[in-house]
């Protein structure tokens, strides 16, 4: 695990002589920064010495609730554990009110512990250390699907698109759509600015397949590592710069059942040492290499869903002929199946997984799907043939689509134990299971509607 040196703080510090505050925060098991909000002459001293967070912080369900059968609660009393500074996520955030900076931690391998077992940056991080041990250097880039919504809910209290420039709220999906983009040009010129601030490397935006949702696109990195830290920085500024703007921007993977879900999609690719594209081929498959990456991504597949869709609404976005995946397969260049290996020049070919919710935690499904494609190497795991067609009408092996189910499977599953670690394992079901009592213990307007006066 590598952590920033002193100099950074000294240079941030000496170059924004306005910031007094700075926001410090890392990543919990549902991707939710969470941290505090430091002074300014508190910078300095997490660099020398760090910053210690409680125990309990990497033991919290999405709503931010203790869960004790993690062992991270009482059973270690809450103890403190030291967090260090990342690399490079000392930045401004532009969409506050008053000038404040924005600091990323992560626990430290021993000094952090018992928590930092339960770190997602550290799972990825030995992930894709063994990867390199093998001579792999994956290659990664995030996609992010999200609602831009009103924060002021309808006269049903449900969610709602945001107005456009123009005072009107969309009602088509109008993917593609240029002009939505138009309408939306004040919300888009503030998030290009902001991850400019930030340095992440945002691209094309597409109008997606709803009313109000939005895809932006993120440059490859070289280092998968800093591919998944800028989509981890992304999304947080996203938000910063909707609520700016009196919006909500929404990554639920399905927040309305009449609409498309949002979806995550990761693109991967391994190299040598070099940078040279180990999957470069003429061949539209790809090398053996890239076929094998594939097998161990469908073989560990149901063992890794519960965290590509790790709550029960991420579910909901599994209907066919949506854009969302069914099934256990793959295909060329075809957005009906799970792991598509999209066109393009020979040393320009990967595998975009396509399984992700927008909810998913980008660490753990990022490890996931490196560690299926390692297994996949080791194993020689063959595919089978790509699908042609609609995979929704040859669809043979449906994935679940349930959450208990799925977390059934992660519980079983052996090889994520070794994988992903036990001691993650334990505790990241131990979060699971506690929102799936909560959840499926609360009764609400469905269960009204459709039972109250008939059952």
């Amino acid at each position: 695990m590598q952590f920033a040196t002193i100099q950074e703080a000294h240079d941030f510090l000496e170059q924004h002589p306005q910031v007094r505050l700075i926001e410090l925060f890392l990543i919990d098991a549902n991707g939710v920064p969470r941290g505090k909000l430091l002074h300014r002459e508190e910078l300095l001293a997490v660099y020398q010495n760090g910053r210690p967070l409680p125990s309990s912080i990497l033991a919290l369900t999405i709503n931010g609730e203790d869960v004790e059968e993690t062992g991270l609660v009482w059973d270690v009393a809450d103890t403190d554990c030291w967090t260090y500074p990342l690399p490079g996520s000392l930045c401004l955030q532009p969409w506050r009110s008053q000038p404040t900076g924005q600091l990323q931690v992560s626990m430290h391998p021993t000094q952090g512990l018992p928590a930092s077992p339960a770190d997602p940056r550290h799972v990825l991080v030995q992930v894709i250390e063994r990867l390199k041990a093998d001579g792999y250097h994956p290659v990664m880039a995030v996609e992010l699907e999200f609602y831009l919504l009103d924060q002021q809910r309808d006269a049903n209290g449900r969610p709602q698109p945001a107005r456009q420039m123009n005072g009107e709220r969309p009602q088509a999906p109008q993917v593609y759509g240029v002009a939505e983009l138009e309408q939306l040009q004040p919300f888009l010129d503030d998030l290009y600015a902001a991850c400019e601030a930030q340095g992440l490397p945002v691209r094309t935006a597409i109008s997606e397949f709803a009313p109000g949702q939005l895809e932006l696109t993120l440059e490859h990195r070289f280092d998968a590592l800093q591919a998944i830290d800028e989509g981890v920085r992304y999304k947080r500024l996203v938000k910063g710069v909707a609520n700016q703007h009196g919006l909500q921007a929404c990554f639920m993977a399905k927040p309305f059942g009449d609409q498309s879900g949002s979806g995550m999609h990761l693109h991967v690719s391994l190299a040598d040492a070099q940078g040279n594209n180990l999957y470069a081929s003429e061949e539209p498959t790809g090398t053996p290499l890239l076929c094998h990456s594939i097998g161990g991504m469908l073989a560990t597949l149901l063992d890794s869903l519960a965290i590509f869709c790790p709550n029960a609404n991420s579910f909901r976005r599994f209907q066919a002929n949506s854009y969302a995946p069914l099934a256990k397969n793959w295909g060329v260049n075809n957005r009906t199946v799970s792991l598509r290996v999209p066109g393009g020049p020979a040393n320009s070919r990967h595998i975009e997984h396509r399984i992700c919710g927008a909810d998913a935690n980008p660490y753990l499904a990022a490890a996931a799907v490196l560690a299926g494609i390692h297994l996949g190497i080791r194993q020689q795991i063959d595919p089978g043939a790509p699908i042609e067609g609609n995979g929704y009408a040859q669809a043979t092996e449906f994935l679940p689509t349930d959450w208990l189910s799925a977390l059934r499977a992660l519980e079983h599953s052996s090889w994520a134990r070794e994988a992903l670690g036990a001691e993650f394992i334990k505790v990241f079901l131990a979060i699971k299971h506690a929102e799936y009592r909560q959840f499926m213990g609360e009764v609400g307007e469905q269960d009204w509607r459709w039972y109250l006066s008939q059952a």
